[in-house]
């Protein structure tokens, strides 16, 4: 067999093992993504033929309809409240779990245990921990002379509360990420800076911060990413309605009512594209300070 006949071959059987991949990507990713943006500029209420009505879909989100800003503020203000915890608390015990202590994997263990737990159940179990009236919070706060706190019923805990599970939930994954970046740093560096004097956390912020920025940056992007797309942790902890007054109405929220709810599906696609050019615009941006850093340094 010729060098050019076995190249074709070669070429041919590499892509019968990528045509699955492909296909999948097809049929699951790219069909639906280019489906829904059609949807986008039609009406169609599932049952009916799709009507096309252009960008009458667009145009009452940003000026029809006042749950857009209500779902965009709260979401925005979500994001904040998870983005700042998550990345201090997961630098934190990234930090502590990168030590040669004794048992250190057990505590490894301890602390990616949320990582595994399903969403909807873990928003189900703090839903009684919230409870107003005999859930776990409360009467440990009780304990200690304090009053109950209305965690699910007022708006302002309401948010609060879902920031904290989410926080919970996503602390593992992005401890996770941190620590094999860490990990990575070389010891050397450290062994320097001690003979400098340097102290501990002078160490950490001068060396690790610097020399782990790329997973940090990663961390930060799919946080912000997770948090635009919140549904069922909301779902599940405040109701579909979006919490007390409105207080826990995210995007998600929006997106599922419009969608399942009122059968608005083609209005649903347009809010699902507002989102997705939200998140595309907010990653472009990142990725251009995050270079232009780089370029300063």
């Amino acid at each position: 067999m010729t060098r050019s006949a076995l190249e074709r071959r070669r070429a041919r059987a590499g892509k019968l093992f990528v045509a699955p991949n492909l296909t999948a990507i097809l049929v699951f990713l790219l069909f639906p993504l280019g489906f829904s943006l059609y949807l986008s500029f039609h009406s169609w209420d599932l049952f009916s033929p799709p009507r096309f009505v252009g960008i009458a879909n667009y145009r009452r989100l940003f000026s029809e309809d006042p749950l857009f800003y209500i779902a965009l503020r709260n979401t925005a203000m979500f994001t904040v409240l998870t983005l700042v915890p998550t990345v201090v608390i997961s630098l934190a015990v990234a930090g502590l779990l990168n030590r040669k202590l004794r048992a250190v994997g057990i505590f490894r263990t301890i602390a990616f245990l949320p990582l595994v737990a399903s969403t909807v159940a873990m928003a189900v179990v703090f839903r009684f921990i919230f409870a107003s009236d005999d859930g776990l919070a409360n009467i440990l706060l009780g304990w200690v002379g304090l009053g109950p706190v209305p965690w699910l019923t007022d708006p302002h805990w309401a948010m609060a509360s879902l920031s904290l599970v989410t926080v919970w939930k996503s602390v593992p994954f992005a401890t996770v990420i941190l620590l094999a970046a860490m990990q990575g740093v070389p010891e050397n560096l450290y062994e320097a800076a001690r003979i400098d004097g340097a102290s501990g956390f002078r160490r950490f912020r001068s060396i690790t911060i610097p020399l782990i920025r790329g997973a940090l940056s990663f961390v930060l992007v799919i946080t912000v990413i997770n948090s635009v797309q919140a549904f069922d942790q909301a779902y599940a902890l405040t109701g579909s309605n979006g919490g007390p007054e409105t207080g826990t109405y995210v995007l998600g929220i929006m997106l599922f009512q419009n969608a399942f709810r009122f059968y608005e599906v083609g209005y649903a696609c347009a809010l699902a594209w507002v989102i997705f050019a939200i998140l595309l615009a907010f990653t472009l941006i990142h990725q251009w300070l995050s270079r232009r850093a780089e370029v300063d340094l």
